[in-house]
């Protein structure tokens, strides 16, 4: 089934290459068909998924390289099946996003595909290697939407596009490093994952220590935590309008998987480093929040805004307990699903409006109601509005916080304030005052852009409203590995 999955997108890529490239709509529609396709198959996982299972479902594998004791090993658990969902969600209003997409048509959507087949394979990998392979995969689809179809100042995207790349291979140099001295640890030489945990817990606590600092600094580049995010505006700012919201909701979260995977392999390092990662993790909430309320360009404030949410996640996993680990794995969905709305949303105001600048907007509520009731519900849910997914995330992680450091949690009630400061101020200049010239015209959302952002506005209300079978799915994986730390 996974490798079905897996294979789904590449097919359509395929498929969309062969297509004529000077007919963009037929390959807008052609994409938005695959991702559509690939989306169903993976959400009808839902029913072959036992959630009470802690271990790895769906497992196959086939040897690669015997003598290196590599292998194309596919599974999930409840840690990764979330965040697959997710990506399968996001990607085709991703293309709903890209519908204004001409120039360099075949190219893009092609491109999008792709990087759909990398990111899963990022999240089914059962072996450290493949894991590897795919994690560098998403760098050349996402360097070329950025550097060829990015921002229309030539130099700023090339500029963008190499920051980005550089950053993201400087990180996964230490990961590299990290993941050839677990290799070495294991007796057998393998790279399966469950042999490589099972002999790095055996490891001196000083070794697991600078192999998690290596794995750390790989996972904290596409994570966007301070002070490894001097990627993220740069590359927000300039990509074309679907990267942003595949960046913000999906691939963010993929540095988010790679540190619990990390936790998992290396629970002695992590339970050693858990004061440095708390340090971390309420300097990246307060850094991001700070500098998306004094931002006025509004994907740059949105990237500092989910710089600030990866902090609520690295607080989570820094809990080291049940709550917060809880906290973190759904933090990421519901940023995920928040963050791709808002990225929606703005991407298609930037496309009608040519402007990103707060200031040049104004009560649009007159002129685009359908667009002003969503943007304000993603708004609310970004500050964890009770009733959104947010505020179940932001509990859980605020939970295990407490449990962890007590009054120090007051830190992050302080983050969700400015964080309601900027969504406020974004509303207020979004939708009240006079109408300006430039705004009266400006049309409200089509039929597929409403579908776009009510599906995404329902599965926020969703599990704000009754977040159990959200919380079952990923509960047994978070039982077990809140064992390693006696929870």
């Amino acid at each position: 089934m996974l490798r079905f999955l897996l294979l789904l997108p590449l097919i359509g890529a395929l498929c969309v290459a062969v297509l004529p490239a000077r007919q963009p709509l037929l390959l807008h529609r052609a994409t938005l068909a695959a991702t559509g396709l690939v989306m169903v198959f993976a959400w009808s996982l839902l029913a072959w998924f036992n959630p009470a299972d802690a271990g790895i479902q769906f497992y196959e594998s086939h040897a690669w390289h015997e003598r290196l004791g590599s292998s194309f090993s596919l599974g999930v658990d409840g840690f990764s099946f979330p965040l697959i969902l997710l990506a399968t969600l996001l990607m085709p209003v991703a293309v709903v996003a890209s519908s204004g997409v001409k120039t360099g048509a075949k190219l893009y959507f092609s491109l999008l595909l792709v990087l759909e087949t990398a990111i899963l394979g990022v999240f089914m990998a059962r072996d450290w290697t493949l894991f590897y392979v795919f994690w560098e995969l998403t760098l050349i689809p996402l360097f070329f939407l950025i550097d060829r179809l990015g921002g229309s100042n030539r130099q700023r995207r090339q500029k963008a596009a190499l920051n980005f790349v550089i950053y993201t291979m400087g990180g996964s140099v230490f990961m590299l490093i990290a993941l050839l001295l677990l290799y070495d640890a294991v007796p057998t030489h393998s790279f399966a994952m469950g042999a490589i945990a099972e002999a790095a817990r055996g490891l001196p606590l000083a070794t697991q220590i600078w192999i998690f600092a290596g794995l750390f600094i790989g996972f904290g580049v596409k994570m966007a935590v301070f002070p490894l995010h001097g990627w993220a505006p740069l590359v927000y700012a300039e990509a074309p309008s679907a990267v942003p919201l595949i960046s913000s909701g999906i691939l963010l979260k993929m540095g988010g998987y790679g540190l619990l995977r990390a936790i998992e392999t290396l629970p002695g390092a992590a339970w050693a480093l858990q004061g440095w990662l708390a340090t971390l993790a309420f300097v990246t909430l307060l850094y991001g929040g700070v500098l998306a309320w004094r931002q006025r360009d509004l994907i740059v404030m949105l990237a500092y805004a989910s710089i600030s949410h990866m902090g609520v996640v690295l607080l989570g996993l820094a809990a080291l307990n049940t709550a917060g680990f809880t906290g973190a794995i759904m933090q990421m969905v519901a940023h995920g699903l928040v963050a791709g709305a808002l990225f929606l949303l703005v991407g298609l105001l930037h496309a009608r409006t040519h402007t990103r600048d707060i200031g040049d907007y104004s009560s649009l509520v007159r002129t685009m109601p359908r667009f002003a009731f969503f943007m304000v519900l993603a708004l609310v849910a970004t500050v964890g509005l009770p009733g959104t997914a947010g505020f179940v995330a932001e509990l859980h992680a605020m939970v295990g916080g407490f449990e962890r450091w007590g009054g120090w949690m007051v830190l992050l009630s302080l983050s969700l304030l400015i964080g309601a400061a900027y969504a406020i101020r974004t509303a207020s200049r979004l939708f009240t005052g006079p109408v300006g010239e430039s705004m009266k015209r400006v049309p409200d959302l089509a039929h597929a852009e409403m579908v776009a952002a009510g599906v995404l506005s329902f599965t926020i209300i969703a599990i704000g409203f009754h977040p159990a079978p959200a919380l079952a799915l990923v509960g047994a994986s978070v039982g077990r590995l809140a064992q390693f730390f006696g929870g």
